[in-house]
């Protein structure tokens, strides 16, 4: 593989190892499921074989004019059933249940996590007869799976499936819901009140959007009949948790723990545009990977965790969706008006705690994946937090799992000229079928360059850094700001075979993000410059 700078895009920085070689290669293949129907932005949870799925959109990209964004026809207003081994479904309306049920359950982007046999969803946004208009929902909802599979195969009331609590804390949409230990971390989202009005709070009907700016710890009491939530102290941050629809995924950290990683995510305070760093969370606290950017996959997709504990690596996979950076015919592009891509990445975090991204050569078969969910396939070896460990299959090639749903787009930017018909909720399963080629602890024998380190960083008054090369002649180093405006270039003399250090003095600019790329012609590697 190949890329190449093309203007802005020297603002890659460290994260994006051009021309590194994946771990994996992924093939999907769609399913045919009787009677499903298309669906995005909804929740899950699995039982013996068996999906249901609540909540979420039946139509594509929402619409940019109050009047028909959110609409109440798009709700999905049916608990789902999916058989994967029959190939079918089942449907029950949730008007059988009490609207203080109905309602939260038929919203879309609520947090979920599945914990044994109960599936918790928390909050959802969506149009409430009981307000008057659309709202944050601020419940949870214990559902037990094996009585709702005995419901909807029975034909028996669902109502013996349900129970509720109601608390402001859980008024969020667009967040995630995870675990670690005995402790649920109710991470970022926002609530919003009203409809959804692109000119902002103050024009139209005008709405209430408020970030939570916050992860909200807490722990769940379930004997089965009542449920009590014991808060802890929340984590406020408004500038690392100002984010909402990203992606959280469980990860093992390096000493073994149990960890979360909040993906990319929207907006930034500064522009609307999406976060490029992560952060990484444990039962403990949080750490923001400054020195990590994400490129691609920036808002919710379908995503799964894979864990290498021989090399202590920990990888999580992205399936297409949205992003600001995408691949075209192999050269790397900038798009700021954040379009639907077709990209498959690979985010992975060393032993070290160093982060790297790399897109497969795979790609998804159309503009797909934003809003879709990732289901791991029965059998599939997982830690109890259903990240797949990867020494634990035998063979090269497995079915991981399967993506279902997500908005499926006509084109790659349409957000400006949506009237409904440019995109849809996708209707297919695919299965996900994962290769393994475990060798990305060391340097490909392609590459001419690797290790590229800078020392120490930040830096002084002096540049020094090192890099081992395969060749001697036509490497070149560049400087480049931000903005992508070239500060330095200089060509490398009296390198020899393997390792090299190079000193030369920093250039005279002031104290902003600066990037040092090298390339031998062919591929690019690039590292961040702290000053």
């Amino acid at each position: 593989m190949r890329y190449f700078f093309i203007g802005l895009l020297a603002s890659i920085f460290s994260s994006f190892l051009l021309g590194q070689t994946e771990n994996f290669s992924v093939t999907l293949k769609p399913v045919q499921i009787e009677n499903l129907g298309g669906l995005q932005s909804f929740a899950h949870g699995e039982y013996e074989g068996k999906w249901f799925i609540f909540g979420g959109r039946l139509d594509g990209l929402h619409h940019r004019q109050p009047f028909a964004s959110f609409d109440i026809a798009g709700h999905n207003n049916q608990v789902i059933m999916v058989d994967l081994k029959s190939k079918s479904t089942s449907k029950r309306s949730l008007t059988e249940l009490a609207s203080s049920l109905a309602e939260p359950l038929s919203s879309t982007n609520i947090q979920f996590y599945q914990e044994g046999e109960y599936l918790y969803l928390i909050g959802g946004y969506g149009y409430s007869n009981t307000e008057a208009d659309h709202t944050t929902y601020a419940t949870l909802t214990a559902v037990h799976l094996p009585t709702l599979a005995d419901a909807m195969s029975l034909g028996t009331p669902l109502k013996d499936a349900f129970r509720q609590v109601k608390d402001e804390r859980f008024q969020v949409t667009g967040g995630y819901l995870g675990k670690i230990d005995d402790t649920y971390f109710l991470v970022g989202g926002q609530k919003f009140i009203g409809r959804y009005n692109p000119m902002g709070p103050d024009h139209g009907p005008g709405f209430i959007q408020e970030y939570t700016n916050a992860v909200r710890r807490f722990k769940i009491t379930d004997d089965g009949q009542s449920i009590t939530i014991n808060w802890m102290d929340p984590w406020i941050d408004e500038n690392a948790f100002h984010r909402r629809d990203y992606n959280l995924g469980a990860r093992v950290t390096a000493d073994g723990q149990d960890g979360l990683t909040l993906f990319s995510g929207v907006f930034r305070k500064d522009q609307d545009l999406p976060f490029l760093d992560c952060i990484n969370i444990t039962k403990d606290g949080y750490a923001v990977q400054e020195n990590f950017n994400q490129l691609f996959n920036h808002y919710h997709c379908a995503h799964v965790p894979l864990h290498d504990s021989l090399n202590n690596e920990m990888h999580t996979l992205f399936f297409g969706g949205i992003a600001q950076y995408y691949l075209k015919n192999e050269v790397l592009f900038k798009d700021d008006n954040v379009p639907f891509v077709k990209t498959i990445a690979q985010v992975s975090q060393s032993a070290d705690g160093s982060m790297k991204e790399v897109a497969l050569d795979d790609v998804m078969p159309d503009y797909l994946g934003a809003s879709a969910e990732f289901f791991i396939a029965e059998g599939v070896p997982t830690y109890k937090n259903k990240i797949i460990e990867l020494n634990q299959i035998a063979q090269d090639s497995f079915l991981a799992g399967y993506i279902y749903g997500g908005i499926q787009s006509s084109n790659s930017n349409i957000f400006f000229v949506n009237t409904g018909e440019e995109s849809q909720a996708s209707p297919v399963i695919y299965e996900v079928h994962i290769r393994k080629s475990m060798t990305s602890s060391s340097a490909d024998e392609s590459q001419n360059i690797s290790d590229l380190n800078i020392f120490p960083n930040p830096v002084g008054q002096t540049l020094t850094f090192s890099f081992n090369a395969r060749k001697t002649q036509g490497i070149r180093m560049f400087i480049h700001d931000a903005a992508g405006n070239l500060i330095m270039k200089k060509e490398l003399e009296n390198l020899q075979i393997g390792s090299n250090t190079i000193s030369t003095p920093m250039p005279q600019v002031s104290k902003n993000t600066l990037i040092l790329s090298i390339s031998d012609g062919v591929k690019i590697y690039a590292k961040k410059i702290m000053q």
